[in-house]
């Protein structure tokens, strides 16, 4: 977490309740999310968290970034930026609808979350790989990569943001559901 700033301590105390928020999250068993060390000159404050998804089926990234005076081009405080990788069926790669598809998954996630925003862009890329020569015995991969961007809208719970990330995660790796009145044994990010 970077918190090194001149910002008041009102400032300070506000994002160490975000950061306490966020850190009470729950996780599915399957996923390993981990804090990292956080990008230290884009914003006075940010987290950064990692994820893998067991069996190296998806991995994640989530920085959140706060300036309490905001900056330009977020339209607000604070901004999300992430992205997730998840190795996807070869056929399902050739799919004209699946960069649609990756993108509604985030917008789904953030909506089922009650989160608010403004300011979204981000990108889907699918890939297909192919091994030739010494790699010849490599299966061929195929992957979907969502990267975006959004700015929470103030006063809004920002550990929804982490929450509907995560969900993006479970979606593009295949994870079913948890259903509606089972409760997972979970841990903690």
């Amino acid at each position: 977490m970077n918190t090194s700033s001149p910002h008041s301590q009102l400032a300070v105390e506000k994002f160490e309740s975000v950061l306490a928020q966020i850190r009470e999250i729950k996780v599915r068993n399957e996923i390993d999310v981990a804090e990292v060390p956080a990008p230290q000159k884009l914003a006075p404050f940010s987290i950064a968290l990692n994820a893998e998804v067991e069996g190296d089926v998806a991995t994640g990234k989530f920085v959140l970034l706060h300036d309490p005076f905001g900056q330009e081009g977020w339209s607000g405080k604070y901004r999300c930026v992430t992205y997730v990788r998840a190795a996807i069926d070869t056929e399902m790669v050739s799919d004209p609808l699946l960069a649609d598809v990756g993108w509604t998954w985030l917008l789904e996630s953030l909506k089922k979350h009650g989160c608010e925003f403004v300011a979204p862009s981000g990108t889907v890329t699918r890939v297909a790989s192919a091994s030739f020569g010494t790699l010849n015995e490599r299966d061929e991969e195929s992957e979907l990569e969502v990267r975006a961007s959004w700015t929470p809208i103030e006063g809004e719970k920002i550990a929804n943001h982490v929450r509907a990330w995560i969900e993006l995660l479970e979606m593009t790796s295949g994870m079913a559901p948890i259903p509606e009145g089972v409760t997972q044994i979970s841990r903690s990010l």
